[in-house]
């Protein structure tokens, strides 16, 4: 795993030529910044749902071993798929992050887990329990397609993925 913190910028900097063949990739920024770990990187885990949260659960019951969770959650509003309970599982299971294209809830529970997380924004209202969606598929999210064992960087300037771990 890669030692921390890798600024995000610093890593563009240094790697124009991969940003160039499309190694290294930027998330557009639409995310907002939640959780103590404020910069964090590892190895990506891709999952795509809808308005459920019952696979979230299962990966981040599963040990993290320092991976980031990308959770497709088809930039849906209207409901939260990521609470305080389950940030609070990703800590004790050694998750670096997760980035959810929808929304969380328990903003204060989160921030006060020593977690990475980016959403699009918060929400009161819980997800379904259904069971649906699909575990290590390729995901598009915020212009950028995100695939299984590709890293992920994220600090407050913003969030990378390359398709390889980078040092400086």
């Amino acid at each position: 795993m890669a030692s921390l913190p890798l600024a995000t910028a610093e890593l563009c900097d240094v790697n124009a030529g991969l940003i160039t063949t499309g190694d290294l990739r930027a998330l557009e920024p639409i995310f907002r910044i939640y959780g103590r770990r404020q910069i964090f990187a590892g190895p990506v885990v891709t999952l795509k749902i809808f308005e459920d949260n019952v696979l979230l659960r299962e990966f981040l019951e599963e040990k993290g071993h320092g991976r980031v969770l990308v959770v497709d959650g088809g930039g849906s509003i209207r409901c939260a798929v990521l609470g305080g309970n389950l940030a609070q599982l990703a800590q004790n299971n050694g998750w670096a992050g997760i980035v959810v294209n929808g929304c969380i809830r328990d903003v204060d529970e989160i921030n006060g887990c020593d977690v990475g997380v980016r959403a699009l924004n918060s929400h009161p209202m819980k997800s379904n329990k259904k069971g649906v969606g699909e575990k290590h598929a390729p995901v598009t999210i915020a212009g950028t397609r995100i695939c299984d064992g590709e890293w992920l960087y994220a600090d407050s300037d913003g969030i990378l993925i390359s398709r390889s771990e980078l040092t400086l």
